[in-house]
């Protein structure tokens, strides 16, 4: 019953979209040792994440989020804008700028994607530990598969720019602040609108992930159509 419970939606969520991403990326396949690597480095960064969580708590600016749901809704956009977002992003975009952009075989601008995916589901995965065990039925393998998917779409904004930017020798810096800020606005907003104004506007939720997705899906095959090349742009 436990197995059934609990280990099957945490591992079969990380198989599916492992799979998925692996296949999207069938042109120039990335080690597998490095996707490992990846999703490891998503382990991590969801204690970092915690850590940065603890040390809001230290200083005073840890809050509940399901709390402000129910009696402070400003103070619930401002945390989710604020601080879920940029957290969580942020603990996925350090390993990702700290050890993936050296790699070798980091060498074409769909990589970016690929591993900042990778990282995503590590970070969901766990989060999907800590949350599953609170959940039954049909809403925690829908939690189990959704957690880490939208995990994924968040962290493929700044995946794709910073990883572009890189490999096209331009200011990297200026775009990893763009691209995280949009990334945590994205995610704060997804999250307020879950905690705080479902059910009636979860349809709007929706709208947002899948409007990333479908930008995902064509940013994905615009460069397969390119030639091969760290900067098949500019070649």
């Amino acid at each position: 019953m436990y197995y059934t419970q609990c280990i099957l939606p945490i591992v079969l969520p990380v198989l599916f979209w492992a799979a998925y991403h692996y296949h999207k990326d069938r042109c120039l396949p990335e080690p597998a040792l490095h996707l490992l690597i990846a999703f490891s480095l998503g382990v991590g960064s969801f204690y970092l994440g915690l850590a940065l969580y603890g040390l809001l708590g230290m200083a005073g600016l840890r809050y509940d989020a399901f709390l402000l749901a129910e009696q402070n809704l400003p103070g619930l956009l401002a945390y989710c804008l604020l601080v879920i977002g940029p957290v969580e992003e942020f603990a996925k975009l350090v390993p990702f700028v700290a050890v993936i952009l050296r790699f070798r075989e980091f060498d074409e601008p769909i990589d970016g994607i690929i591993y900042a995916s990778f990282i995503a589901l590590g970070f969901g995965a766990v989060e999907n530990v800590y949350y599953l065990p609170f959940l039954d039925g049909w809403t925690a393998w829908g939690r189990a598969f959704a957690g880490p998917m939208l995990h994924i779409v968040f962290a493929s904004i700044w995946g794709y720019y910073i990883g572009r930017a890189y490999l096209c020798c331009r200011a990297v810096l200026p775009v990893a602040a763009t691209s995280f800020a949009a990334s945590a606005v994205v995610h704060g907003i997804y999250d307020f609108l879950v905690l705080g104004l479902a059910p009636r506007l979860l349809p709007v939720a929706a709208a947002i992930i899948v409007s990333i997705w479908i930008w995902r899906l064509k940013e994905i095959e615009y460069l397969h159509q390119l030639p091969p090349g760290p900067c098949p742009e500019t070649d």
